[in-house]
């Protein structure tokens, strides 16, 4: 079997390869055993915390994990629909020793996947990945069964929902309210269809909800953090101060301003980091940002004299930096922000939260608000390649490299890499105007396609 786990937990088609209930069974009897044997000195009994996103083949893989769970003899928690980050909290509230969610996140609704949380409401790190990966591809578990009264119980629990909408409450200063802001939900047909609106009411907005209506096919159907036409298009309509949009796990976020023009997370988390900073909560004096931000973002940074350390792509070797480093503000372009003062994850609620408070605090505009960065023109190709050489192998590659950053010089950058999923190239070029952005991406394209590019 190939690897099980990529950058975030593991992900496919429901219902083929990875993601079967046979396959979904197994991993949550790998889960269950890791957890049970961290409990065996101590002869108590562990718990994990399953919820998931609003999928048809929730139903499926939910049924399948709580079934590998309690075969190992150890009980499972069943929270139903609910945000990623409602997951991560629940289980640290909770105590469980880990938490299980069933989602394939911004995906459409055919894909599902399955990510794991520790104990402490983290993403597991690759090490631990790593030996549940082992666990089940060895089959080494097939013989560890539980028996008589040593097998797990699994239970509902009603409540979930009210203490996460409690504690994404809690991240919002207590003198300030929302009283009179008008907002517009794009939910995604998602994990936050239920939660958000009731947080963002009963902060006082006047909420407009669009795709709140899961069917369990609809969700990221044309519509969320992917698709923001139609929240562009309700902001305008009602005279909204903002638009909201959130993944089909709210796990990320997108916003639009007044004027129907969609900010990237850069930008807000560039907006925050002006106002964290200025409050005195930006310890370190450090953002935490990935190689594919961009770079009018690290120009703002440096403009506003904050440091910015840059991670690979994926919103959990973000948190692994700003652990080492004691930051407290981090993310993706793609609209995955941690506020670490807040939460052990990324939550595009909670993000939220922390936008509207700058907005009230300093009384401007979302859109005037956003020019504190200039967002640099972006050329992205993606080639599908027959082999992954060393990128400083493909030949001609350097010398073309060397003389588009030449070009560029300060106003711009040139990032190549492979995919960590697929066998493929991406180039990615920004720089000064989008004629020479997209002239010198198709050249430095046009060499990988050249020397390692599958033929068309």
């Amino acid at each position: 079997m190939g690897k099980l786990f990529g950058t975030d937990g593991v992900r496919g088609m429901a219902n083929l390869g990875n993601m079967t209930a046979e396959q979904a069974l197994e991993i949550g009897r790998a889960v269950a055993y890791v957890c049970k044997e961290y409990h065996r000195e101590k002869g108590t009994r562990p718990r994990i915390v399953i919820s998931k996103d609003t999928r048809l083949s929730g139903y499926m893989l939910e049924t399948a994990l709580t079934a590998g769970v309690c075969s190992v003899g150890v009980d499972a928690i069943l929270l139903g629909p609910l945000p990623t980050p409602g997951l991560a909290f629940i289980t640290q509230d909770m105590r469980a020793d880990a938490g299980i969610m069933i989602t394939a996140s911004h995906n459409p609704y055919h894909d599902n996947g399955i990510k794991i949380f520790s104990r402490t409401g983290n993403k597991l790190p690759d090490a631990e990945e790593a030996e549940m990966e082992e666990l089940i591809n060895s089959h080494k578990l097939r013989g560890v069964r539980s028996t008589e009264d040593d097998i797990g119980k699994a239970r509902r629990i009603e409540d979930a929902i009210g203490r996460y909408i409690v504690f994404c409450k809690n991240t919002f200063p207590d003198d300030m309210t929302l009283d009179g802001m008008k907002i517009v939900l794009d939910c995604a047909n998602g994990a936050a269809y239920k939660v958000a609106p009731i947080i963002f009411s009963e902060l006082g907005a006047d909420v407009s909800s669009i795709h709140v209506s899961p069917n369990g096919t609809n969700i990221n159907d044309n519509c969320g953090s992917q698709y923001t036409d139609d929240l562009k298009a309700k902001v305008i309509e009602t005279g909204a101060a903002v638009g909201l949009a959130f993944d089909g796990d709210a796990d990320r976020l997108i916003v639009v301003d007044e004027k129907g023009n969609e900010l990237s997370g850069d930008q807000i988390i560039a907006i925050c980091a002006k106002q964290y900073k200025k409050r005195g909560l930006l310890k370190n004096n450090e953002v935490v940002a990935t190689v594919m931000s961009n770079f009018g973002f690290f120009a703002a940074m440096k403009e506003m004299g904050i440091e910015a350390a840059v991670t690979d792509v994926g919103d959990r070797y973000v948190l692994e930096r700003m652990l080492a480093d004691d930051a407290v503000l981090g993310g993706e372009a793609s609209g995955h922000v941690i506020f670490h003062n807040h939460h052990t994850t990324g939550d595009g609620i909670i993000a939220a939260l922390q936008l509207l408070s700058i907005m009230r605090e300093t009384g401007k505009p979302l859109s005037e608000l956003g020019k504190i960065m200039k967002i640099f023109p972006q050329k992205l190709i993606n080639i599908d390649v027959k082999e992954k050489p060393p990128v400083e192998e493909i030949a001609g590659l350097s010398e073309t490299t060397q003389q588009a950053e030449a070009e560029l010089a300060d106003k711009g950058r040139v990032l190549i890499r492979y995919s960590g999923t697929q066998n493929m190239c991406r180039v990615m070029v920004e720089g000064p105007t989008e004629e020479t952005t997209n002239r010198i991406a198709e050249t430095l394209a046009a060499v990988v396609q050249k020397s390692i590019g599958l033929s068309e």
